[in-house]
């Protein structure tokens, strides 16, 4: 059953109308000293309404990524060669910018700085430092916002060049887009209130949890628990709003992101083991006729050896995801054989 409702509903009685109760206790006070019956105040249940397009579900909903889908080896790309930015991407080289499709409301990996009101960020870096090696200035990149459900259609409609955003490498993906190699490889975790009893995936039976829709994260949760109500937003951002309006008991997605939602709220805690591999890689539009994308992504895995190299990926965990503990290093590139190009 998936239902586009609240937990709760909020009623309430508009003060310019001359309705029952209208008015206010003062209203009522006077009805009661002229010996109108029943006269009180009236009792309203004021319950948050839940963020802006989301859905309930209480069964697995349709279209649903698969989680364990292993028809194929997701991981390796194109391995990086000598040609130019302008044998490579001559076409984004004459727009004159990079157009990548981000979230504006993932703490640490893209966001706006609420000091300067500028995106910043993990994946935001990552931008810019991929304009660099294309144009040789990190400024030249045009960012818009997408959400989980949207980012697929945006690079298949040619309305980014690029998607950065925590976006898992999948097979099922892979039959619709294709990917750099890994830049970050993330864990699948559990966010919970501290002092819920909320340790474990297990504990989430006959629990509320939050996901971004058309994320990986939900597929666990239908495939380890019998009982379970989902709730599907269109931003992480939205999670903690709902469970801080104790809308859900828990969220669940991949550990890099519940670092950032915690670093938000101090009365939050991420729990549990390490579930699935989530390796992030950035999304590109497959080829076609018209628009050869091999180049891209070579470009972009270009990059991707460069700030391995030169320390830059060091730097950038350093300054937005040395929450998480210990850098890891990044992911080791696997690139496809060129006899098979």
């Amino acid at each position: 059953m998936v239902a586009a409702l609240a937990f709760g509903s909020a009623c309430g009685v508009d003060d310019d109308e001359g309705g029952p109760g209208a008015g206010g206790p003062e209203r009522d006070a006077t009805a009661e000293s002229a010996g109108i019956a029943g006269a009180e105040i009236p009792q309203i249940d004021a319950v948050m309404p839940l963020p802006a397009g989301a859905v309930i579900s209480t069964d697995v909903p349709a279209g649903l990524p698969d989680e364990n889908d292993e028809s194929c080896d997701p991981l390796p790309s194109l391995r990086p060669n000598d040609a130019t930015p302008a044998e490579r991407v001559p076409r984004i080289l004459e727009r004159g910018r990079l157009i990548v499709g981000l979230d504006q409301g993932s703490n640490l990996f893209s966001f706006r700085d609420p000091a300067s009101g500028q995106l910043t960020g993990f994946d935001v870096d990552l931008a810019r430092e991929i304009a660099a090696d294309i144009f040789g200035d990190p400024r030249q990149v045009e960012f818009r916002s997408l959400t989980s459900s949207n980012r697929l259609e945006a690079l298949e409609n040619d309305q980014v060049d690029v998607v950065i955003r925590s976006m898992s490498i999948t097979c099922a993906r892979r039959e619709r887009v294709t990917f750099s190699v890994p830049y970050y490889q993330a864990y699948q975790r559990v966010l919970a209130v501290r002092g819920s009893g909320i340790t474990e995936i297990e504990h989430l039976e006959g629990k509320r949890v939050c996901v971004a829709a058309g994320t990986t994260s939900a597929s666990r949760l239908w495939e380890e628990l019998d009982r379970i109500t989902v709730l599907s937003v269109n931003t992480w951002a939205d999670c903690l709003v709902a469970i801080q309006q104790n809308q859900v008991d828990a969220i669940t997605t991949d550990d890099a992101i519940l670092v950032g939602i915690t670093a938000q709220d101090p009365y939050l805690e991420i729990v549990g083991p390490q579930l699935d591999a989530e390796p992030y890689g950035v999304g590109i539009a497959k080829s076609t006729p018209g628009d050869n994308t091999d180049g891209l992504v070579r470009q972009v895995n270009s990059t991707l050896e460069r700030i391995r190299a030169d320390g830059t990926w060091n730097r950038m965990y350093s300054t937005w995801l040395s929450g998480l503990g210990p850098n890891p290093g990044m992911p080791v590139p696997r690139y496809v054989p060129e006899e098979q190009r």
